[in-house]
């Protein structure tokens, strides 16, 4: 009998990609899917879905003993404004939010990390079985930044780590070394947007992952919708972090940033 793994789905491909891996690896993937947030696709790929609303611990906790699951990861992220509305806490949940608070995502996290650890549910790196997705480190693309624009990558590396540390976001765009916008609620192709339409063409986007990043949950992720954003705006150069960031549909995403002129350079933190 197969052993099961239990998925906390969020947003976005990385729940799909999770559930097709660990299938492949052999487990039962009992998935736990957000209302409102999930892609309903995500239902034929694991051997059962149950479907919650935003803020359910306690469900979560019940599902997960009843299914047998000893294990399991948080994978997908949570729109941030669903905490102000669609957000359905229960009991478990309420006392975690007087515990802990709801403003700092990392202290969140962990918290109901912890929570779930505490009933025999293991928590594992998001990124188990995927570690091939993974940015390596330098040249990814077909152009390489030039001088000034690895210059503004080092610039936004540093202020990217801060605002990170702060725990507000992890994605900046800079030009010519004068940040033009951070990310925050909004996300990064929105912190994108903006930026490039503050900084004209040639705008540098810095992506990392924070100081102490917990690889459970939150990894940084880019991929083919970035560089189209990115495009749109016509900047120049997408920087992540190496070892630190997903790249999804990678040698999609790679082309996409060929035909638009887009620099991908993974930065190693020293």
């Amino acid at each position: 009998m197969s052993e099961n793994i239990g998925l906390i789905a969020g947003k976005g491909q990385f729940p799909l990609l999770f559930a097709e891996a660990a299938r492949n690896q052999g487990f039962q993937v009992i998935a736990v899917a957000h209302q409102g947030e999930t892609d309903p696709a995500l239902a034929s790929l694991v051997h059962r879905c149950h479907w919650i609303y935003v803020g359910q611990l306690g469900k979560i906790i019940r599902i997960f003993k009843k299914e047998g699951v000893s294990q399991a990861v948080m994978v997908g992220g949570i729109t941030r404004g669903r905490l102000f509305r669609h957000f359905r806490p229960d009991l478990r949940a309420l006392s975690l939010i007087r515990r802990v608070g709801a403003g700092k995502d990392d202290r969140l996290l962990r918290a109901v990390a912890a929570e779930l650890e505490g009933e025999g549910i293991q928590i594992a790196p998001s990124t188990l079985f995927m570690e091939e997705i993974l940015a390596s480190p330098g040249q990814l693309s077909r152009r390489a930044p030039n001088p000034e624009e690895r210059r503004d990558i080092d610039y936004g590396f540093k202020a990217a780590k801060e605002i990170g540390r702060l725990d507000i976001g992890q994605c900046v765009v800079v030009r010519r070394q004068v940040v033009v916008a951070l990310e925050a609620i909004e996300g990064t192709d929105e912190a994108i947007r903006r930026g490039g339409l503050l900084a004209g063409p040639g705008a540098v986007v810095v992506k990392v992952s924070k100081p102490d990043q917990d690889l459970r949950f939150d990894v940084p992720a880019v991929g083919r919708e970035t560089i189209q954003t990115m495009a749109a705006v016509r900047a120049a150069v997408l920087a992540v972090e190496a070892g630190k960031s997903l790249m999804f549909d990678r040698a999609e995403m790679l082309q996409e940033a060929d035909r638009a002129g887009i620099a991908v350079w993974g930065v190693e933190a020293t």
